[in-house]
């Protein structure tokens, strides 16, 4: 009796996703190397019915790795270099370097302050005019501060030196720095910020609307340094493109009394009510005196409203100075008492 014919192997059945594995042939280097690249795949499908066989595919074999981040610096010898001298090179390679641009009226302030540290370069700007008296204005050597820290020591003493410093303001910040600040030690229209009556303007805002377009540099924002400035709720006049830092000058005022051989017996006082609103928190622990304004007719005189300034130094402060005359009634008054 003939054999019967051998059965053909039962098909192959592929199941679904626990038959398949992925496995990686190419060895990844280890972090902190950051390099981004492909690694070979092979896809395995096994068959449950026939544990022992296999098939294996290549795909996507490997390129080389794309480095993204620079690897860590070896020494010569081809080792890791170490942590603190790395360290030292990054600080020394980061530290930071200001240059500083001026106004006429702010040269000799600004050399002052370049005399203080070896990281402050002053640099100058060339304020031409035209014949009909609009600025005609230039930046020298204008490349060489792209990529550095730059600021402006600004003055607004008056409204004609105001649009041509605007318009180096505005370009200092294009030229592809990497921070700009604009130091505007006074901000001259700070008393007018508020309406008293229908009809009146608030320059105070119309100004720093105007210091808020300033455009953003590189790093970010400007940063905008303003010294004892009328009011503090000011800074909420600023735009979202600039930031606003209230400096004040009481700290520098209240170390220096502190030296004084009889600074015991010194008390402050304030022309006003609002210089007292003003300073009173920062120069607490001095006896104050507080003088008030009153109108008589068409005059507006200066009283004494509370403290004796009798047998002391009297050191007025006021929140902001014009003509002086309050200043002149209030000394007068801690001499007649």
């Amino acid at each position: 009796m003939a054999a019967a014919p051998p059965l053909p192997p039962p098909p192959l059945r592929i199941p679904r996703a626990k038959s398949l594995k992925l496995s990686s042939s190419a060895s990844r280097e280890p972090f902190p190397s950051y390099k981004l690249g492909c690694f070979s795949c092979r896809c395995e499908a096994k068959s449950f019915d026939h544990s022992q066989s296999w098939t294996t595919v290549d795909r996507f074999p490997a390129p080389d790795p794309i480095t993204i981040f620079p690897a860590p610096s070896r020494s010569l010898a081809g080792s890791p270099m170490p942590m603190a001298a790395s360290a030292r090179e990054s600080s020394g390679k980061s530290s930071k370097k200001v240059c500083l641009f001026y106004c006429a009226e702010t040269k000799p302030l600004a050399e002052r302050v370049a005399a203080q540290s070896d990281a402050i370069e002053l640099r100058s700007i060339n304020w031409r005019k035209f014949a009909d008296g609009f600025p005609d204005l230039f930046i020298p050597n204008a490349h060489g501060i792209r990529g550095q820290h730059v600021a402006f020591l600004a003055s607004f003493s008056s409204p004609g030196v105001i649009f041509e410093q605007l318009s180096i303001i505005y370009a200092l910040p294009k030229l592809f720095v990497s921070s700009f600040t604009l130091v505007l030690p006074f901000f001259p229209t700070g008393t007018s910020e508020r309406m008293e009556d229908e009809g009146d303007v608030a320059t105070a805002f119309t100004l720093a609307r105007i210091l808020s377009n300033v455009p953003i540099s590189r790093g970010g924002p400007t940063n905008l340094v303003i010294f004892d400035i009328h009011a503090l709720p000011e800074r909420f006049y600023f735009g979202d493109n600039i930031l606003p830092c209230f400096e004040s000058g009481i700290p520098l005022l209240k170390n220096r009394l502190q030296q004084l051989p009889d600074s015991d017996n010194i008390s402050i006082a304030f022309p006003d009510d609002g210089s007292w609103k003003r300073f009173h928190k920062q120069l607490q622990h001095f006896p104050m005196i507080v003088c008030a304004k009153v109108r008589e007719g068409d005059q507006r005189i200066v009283r004494l409203k509370e403290g004796d300034p009798k047998g002391r130094h009297v050191v007025i402060v006021d929140d902001l100075v014009q003509s002086g005359g309050t200043l002149v009634e209030c000394q007068e008054i801690q001499r007649m008492v």
